[in-house]
C-alpha cells in the first residue's frame, strides 16, 4: 500500500443545497499511488463530494479546507481542478456520440498545425492511438462513438481522463456497464497506474470490487464521514453495517414463492437488426413466465436481452416476428401504448434518457404512467395525483427534500426508486426491471427485493434482467441465460450456479433444464 504525505484532502467540508445539508463537516484523505474506496448508500453524499474536488461545486458555494500536494487549492471551475491534475470519469457517460474516439478524447484539447490554427487530425488519431495501445484497449481512434458498444465507450471514457496525465483520478462507478473481461482489464490499467503514483478514489456499490482494488476505504452516511479503514482490516458485514447504519445479515430477503397461472408466453420470437439488413439481434426466442414468478434473464452484455424485452414492450426502433400471448391470449404489441394497455411496464436500464424527463420535478415524472388514475372527468386531479406521489415517495423511501424537486437533482439510486414508482403506479400485470439495481446502494436493494417480492405476492409477474450473477441467483424463481441473442440455459433457482450460468452465457454449452 502507498506511504508518505497524502496527494489529498479535505478537510471539514459543509456543501448545502435548498432545503438539504448534503455534506456536513466532512473529512477525507488520499496518499499517492494509492486506489482508495469511497462508499456509501444512495444519498450519502459521494458524488457532492468528488464534485467539489473536480470544481464542479466551485468556491465559495461550499465551507472547508481543499488540499492538493500540500498545497490549499479552491477551483471555480472544472478547468482549474483539471489543470491541477485531477480528473473525474462520471457514472453517466459524457461522449459525443458523432464524434470519434480521438476527438472525443481530445475535444477542447485538439492537436494544431502551424502556422494555420487547423486541427491535425493525423497527430490526433496517432496520439490516441498511442494512449489506447499503452493500456491494451483494443479500440480504433477513428471509430464513432455510437458505433461502440456501452461497455468500451465507457473505456474511452477512462482513456479520456488518462490523457491529461492525471494525479488525481476519481472513478464514480467505472464498471456499472462494463463486461467482466473489460472489467479485468480495467483492473490491470488502475494497478498500472498505482506503480506510476497515482491517486485514485474509487466510487462503486459493487462492494466486491472494493474488496479486490482498493487499498483503504472511506464510508460516508447521511452526509458526514463514519471512518476510514484499511481493507484487509474489514469484512463485508462490517462494511455494510458502516455504510446503513445497522446490520444486514441477508442481502436478499426471504419468500416462499406462490406460482399462478401463465401471464406472459413468447413464442419464435425474432428481433431484426436496426442497422444491418438480413441480421437478427434476437433469434427464436421461446419463454413462458408466471404470475407471482421471477423470471430471471442472465447473460453477457450484447446477448440481446435487452433488445429482447424492450421489443416486447414495443419499444424497439426494428421490426419484430414471433409470438406474444398475455395471460393465454395472442397480442400484437407495436408500440409502448399497446404494452401499457396489456398491463406491461418496463423499468428500462438507461434511466436518463429513457425512463425520466430531468428537467420535470419527481412528483411529474412518478406519475406520468398513471395520470388516468388520478383523473375526474377528464381533469387531473391534483388532490389524487399528490396522494399516488406520496404513496410511493413513502414506500420506496426516496429522498428527496419534497416531490417538487428536479428528478435530475437526485442521487442514481433515488432516480432508479422514481422510474421504478412510476410502473407500480400503473397497477402492471407484468413488470421488466433492466438492470434495476445498477447504480444503487446495498440498502435501496435490500428495499427494491422486497417490493418486487411484494408484487410477485400480489400475483404480478416480474422479468429481470441482471447483469449481477449473485443477483439473478439470489432473487429468481426461474433463470433463463441468453448468448447471441439466443436462449442457451434454463434454470430452476434450486439447480442453478454461476459456473453452470456462465457456460451458457459464454456459449460453451447449452443447457435446458427446465421444460
Amino acid at each position: 500500500m502507498a506511504n508518505g504525505s497524502p496527494s489529498l484532502e479535505m478537510k471539514g467540508i459543509v456543501k448545502k443545497f435548498p432545503g438539504v445539508v448534503a455534506l456536513k463537516n466532512v473529512t477525507f484523505s488520499a496518499l499517492p499511488g494509492e486506489v482508495h474506496g469511497l462508499v456509501g448508500e444512495n444519498g450519502a453524499g459521494k458524488s457532492t463530494l468528488m464534485k467539489v474536488l473536480s470544481g464542479v461545486h466551485p468556491y465559495p458555494t461550499y465551507e472547508g479546507e481543499l488540499v492538493i500536494k500540500g498545497k490549499q487549492s479552491r477551483f471555480t471551475n472544472t478547468r482549474e481542478a483539471e489543470h491541477a491534475g485531477i480528473a473525474i470519469i462520471h457514472q453517466e457517460l459524457n461522449l459525443i456520440p458523432e464524434l470519434t474516439v480521438a476527438q472525443n478524447i481530445f475535444l477542447g484539447r485538439e492537436p494544431v498545425k502551424k502556422p494555420l490554427p487547423l486541427i491535425d487530425s493525423a497527430k490526433m488519431n496517432e496520439e490516441a492511438k498511442k494512449l489506447l495501445d499503452n493500456f491494451n484497449l483494443n479500440i480504433s481512434p477513428t471509430t464513432v462513438i455510437r458505433d461502440l458498444s456501452v461497455g468500451k465507450q465507457q473505456m474511452v471514457e477512462i482513456a479520456k481522463a488518462l490523457s491529461i496525465n492525471a494525479d488525481i483520478l476519481v472513478l464514480d462507478e467505472p464498471t456499472s456497464a462494463l463486461t467482466e473481461n473489460e472489467v479485468h482489464t480495467l483492473f490491470d490499467i488502475i494497478r498500472d497506474l498505482k506503480k506510476r503514483g497515482v491517486t485514485m478514489i474509487y466510487i462503486s456499490h459493487k462492494l466486491e470490487e472494493i474488496f479486490i482494488i482498493c487499498d483503504r476505504l472511506t464510508v460516508l452516511r447521511d452526509g458526514e464521514t463514519v471512518g476510514s479503514h484499511i481493507v484487509s482490516d474489514i469484512d463485508r458485514d462490517k462494511l455494510v453495517s458502516l455504510m446503513v447504519g445497522r446490520e444486514m445479515k441477508n442481502l436478499y430477503p426471504p419468500r416462499t414463492p406462490k406460482i399462478g397461472d401463465e401471464a406472459i408466453r413468447v413464442e419464435n420470437f425474432c428481433v431484426n437488426h436496426p442497422f444491418l439488413p438480413g441480421e437478427k439481434i434476437v433469434k427464436n426466442v421461446n419463454f413462458k413466465a408466471n404470475k407471482g414468478e421471477i423470471l430471471g434473464f442472465s447473460g453477457l452484455m450484447g446477448s440481446g436481452r435487452s433488445e429482447l424485452v424492450t421489443a416486447i414492450f414495443g419499444a424497439f426502433p426494428a421490426d419484430t416476428s414471433g409470438d406474444i400471448f398475455i395471460e393465454g391470449k395472442k397480442t400484437t404489441i407495436k408500440s409502448p401504448i399497446k404494452a401499457i394497455r396489456e398491463g406491461i411496464g418496463l423499468v428500462t436500464e438507461d434511466r436518463k434518457r429513457f425512463g425520466l424527463v430531468l428537467i420535470m420535478s419527481v412528483g411529474q415524472n412518478l406519475t406520468l404512467a398513471s395520470l388516468d388514475k388520478a383523473a375526474t372527468a377528464q381533469f387531473v386531479s391534483k388532490k389524487k395525483e399528490e396522494s399516488i406521489i406520496a404513496k410511493y415517495i413513502k414506500e420506496l423511501s426516496i429522498k428527496a427534500a419534497n416531490h417538487l424537486v428536479i428528478v435530475n437533482t437526485l442521487s442514481g439510486g433515488n432516480q432508479q426508486k422514481v422510474v421504478t414508482s412510476k410502473w407500480l403506479a400503473n397497477d402492471p400485470k407484468i413488470l421488466i426491471l433492466d438492470e434495476p439495481t445498477r447504480g444503487v446502494d446495498v440498502g435501496a436493494r435490500y428495499e427494491i427485493y422486497q417490493i418486487m417480492n411484494k408484487l410477485v405476492e400480489q400475483g404480478v409477474c416480474i422479468l429481470m434482467i441482471s447483469s449481477d450473477l449473485p443477483e439473478v441467483l439470489g432473487v429468481s424463481d426461474r433463470i433463463m441465460v441468453m448468448h447471441e441473442g439466443e436462449v442457451t440455459g434454463e434454470f430452476l433457482r434450486s439447480e442453478a450456479s454461476q459456473e453452470a450460468i456462465m457456460a451458457c452465457a459464454t456459449g460453451q454449452k447449452k443447457d435446458r433444464k427446465v421444460s
